[in-house]
């Protein structure tokens, strides 16, 4: 089923809609939809490096305002339209997990991680956010931060170096991610102690 849904997706990205089928994956990622934005992102960067800084903030624009319905989704209705979503996506069990030893460090920089190498998916960060509450400007602001970064440093690399850039993250996709986990870790722990 995810193969299909994500062939759908990449066949959106030769279509003359495709700037608005990038903004409306990317808004949906966040919340409910699980192929994640990149698989748009990156062909279409690729294809027209020239438009990449306006894919970057088509993506990151609508990437925060999908993250925000998925707190609405968990703020207001987690019990009757959130909680059958994880189930289906048999991210349930993982989303309890995550609830019962989750403070406002940890959503931060769960916000980071799943923002920038969806570790956890941004959809379950974004529904647990609402669930437990956390303040929305904070969530915002870690959202612009996140997915913001990401997209317009992935742009800005693809438009430069083209898809020599997509190798080099495929072949070291553990230690990259590996990287910005543990250096907002160390960001969190900085802030703690100060």
């Amino acid at each position: 089923m995810f193969r299909g849904l994500h062939d759908w997706t990449l066949r959106w990205t030769g279509s003359r809609y495709a700037e608005s089928a990038l903004g409306v994956v990317s808004f949906v990622e966040s919340s409910v939809f699980p192929v994640p934005a990149e698989v748009m992102f990156v062909p279409m960067c690729l294809a027209h490096p020239e438009r990449a800084m306006r894919y970057a903030l088509i993506t990151a624009t609508t990437s925060v305002l999908g993250g925000i319905a998925g707190w609405l989704l968990g703020f207001y209705v987690f019990d009757l339209v959130a909680q059958p979503i994880l189930q289906f996506y048999g991210k349930l069990e993982a989303f309890q997990a995550l609830r019962a030893q989750t403070g406002t460090g940890a959503i931060l920089v769960m916000l980071l991680t799943s923002g920038a190498a969806h570790l956890p998916p941004m959809k379950v960060v974004t529904i647990l956010s609402g669930v437990i509450a956390f303040d929305l400007r904070l969530f915002i602001l870690a959202a612009i931060v996140a997915r913001g970064g990401k997209f317009f440093l992935l742009g800005w690399a693809l438009r430069r170096y083209g898809a020599s850039v997509v190798t080099l993250i495929e072949r070291r996709f553990a230690r990259v991610v590996i990287g910005i986990i543990v250096a907002l870790a160390v960001a969190w722990l900085a802030l703690k102690l100060l």
